[in-house]
């Protein structure tokens, strides 16, 4: 097996460890996940982009020798030379149909790889055998999807979830709350309510599905039309922690303290992501077109080194993101505009960086899905996209410290979303 083959296989074995067992299946979001996953092993970054195309064997160019050491730390082997060496594989030697890419024996052998072999394989033996096959899906549009919230707009708030599966022909029933595969809970046939929570404010579009294939979408937006403060232990995990403040306006600008945060019971001795989001009731600008200005720096509640502070557009169908920190970290930085991701890692991102805990003016304009950012003043990167992401939907400051706001104003043609200068009322 040659070396191609040998990252695209190492990657779908991260994705199955992580839950993900049919990559067509997988999002954007799923990808940064597993991006976030292998840098928390190895301590470097991934694009969700490069993970995307390596995993589907799209070799184009050679990846990066930090690329093939970061998937080597996940496996527990310092080099990707060592990890590659511990699979008995010849770079040049073509792939058997019957050849497993497992380690000789004798060979240091990789604990997933261990695990697969003594307890995966003969469970799927077993279930071969004991259990019948999937069935396909049959019937899927027979299926019914509908949901109401249990408050207007209160956070947290239950959401009800209507439907009705008894004509469906599958094997398993899921409702999904939204992008993130945690929250994924199975349902019967002959039943036909479900409720869950939703801990955080936004536009949410949750799923119904049959085996692995997604039947039903459902769009459930919960707005604010008011600032609200919230802490994540990370953004993956979601481990939400509500930010209360009596007033956040202070000296003209939008801000929440240190003290703050010891009053709401939020430690500041381990690293969180703080999330100041704005969600309107009404939604009526186009994403496509649309101009943002603001003033903002960012103060560390912990020593970090890399700062960053991330400036997030919400719309009906994805997101864009555009997230700075210090140009000596222009590696971390990245820009997500729809389908299309730009990571520090892969291209130089520098325009984009400035020192994050001064105040900085940055400038997002959007037409007809063309891309331009400016940093104080000047042009810092362009670019553009193509799939359309509907309307606006919110607007969030998400950074590693705490954020200030000078000023923000988010317009399209004719409307605006949002606009405040954060003077004392």
């Amino acid at each position: 097996m040659n070396e191609h083959k040998i990252v695209q296989a190492s990657l779908q074995e991260i994705f199955k460890l992580n839950g993900y067992s049919d990559s067509e299946l997988m999002t954007q979001r799923d990808y940064e996940h597993i991006g976030y996953e292998i840098e928390k092993k190895s301590g470097i970054v991934i694009s969700s982009t490069t993970i995307k195309r390596l995993s589907n064997g799209a070799f184009s160019r050679s990846p990066q020798i930090a690329t093939l050491n970061a998937i080597a730390n996940y496996f527990d082997f310092k080099t990707w030379q060592e990890y590659k060496s511990s699979l008995n594989q010849k770079p040049d030697e073509p792939a058997e149909p019957e050849r497993r890419i497992f380690p000789e024996k004798k060979r240091k052998v990789p604990a997933v790889f261990k695990w697969a072999l003594l307890t995966v394989i003969p469970l799927f033996i077993f279930g071969y055998y004991i259990y019948p096959k999937k069935t396909s899906v049959k019937n899927f549009d027979k299926a019914s999807f509908s949901a109401h919230k249990t408050t207007s707009n209160e956070i947290p708030n239950t959401v009800v979830f209507n439907y009705d599966i008894d004509d469906v022909a599958a094997d398993s029933f899921f409702i999904q709350q939204s992008w993130d595969k945690n929250r994924r809970v199975k349902i019967y046939k002959n039943k036909h309510t479900f409720t869950d929570i939703y801990y955080e404010p936004g536009y949410h579009i949750a799923k119904l599905i049959a085996n692995d294939s997604i039947i039903k979408t459902l769009d459930v937006h919960i707005p604010t039309d008011r600032w609200f403060f919230y802490a994540n232990e990370n953004r993956f995990r979601y481990a939400t922690e509500y930010i209360k403040t009596e007033n956040f306006i202070k000296e003209g600008s939008m801000v929440i303290t240190k003290e703050e945060l010891i009053e709401n019971k939020i430690s500041t001795d381990q690293e969180k992501i703080f999330l100041y989001s704005y969600f309107p009731n009404k939604l009526e600008v186009s994403s496509d077109n649309f101009h943002l200005k603001t003033r903002v720096r960012m103060k560390e509640v912990r020593n970090n080194l890399c700062p960053f502070l991330a400036i997030e557009v919400y719309c009906q169908r994805n997101f864009m993101l555009m997230k700075s920190t210090s140009k000596g970290c222009a590696n971390r930085a990245l820009l997500w505009f729809g389908e299309k991701s730009i990571n520090g890692t892969e291209t130089n991102l520098a325009p984009i960086a400035f020192d994050v805990t001064q105040w900085t003016d940055v400038e997002l304009l959007v037409k007809n899905k063309q891309a331009t950012i400016n940093i104080n003043g000047k042009e810092a990167f362009s670019t553009s996209y193509q799939d359309s992401l509907k309307l606006i939907t919110g607007l969030s400051f998400i950074s590693n410290g705490l954020c200030e706001v000078d000023y923000v104003e988010l317009a399209g043609p004719g409307k605006i979303v949002c606009k405040d200068n954060f003077d004392s009322k």
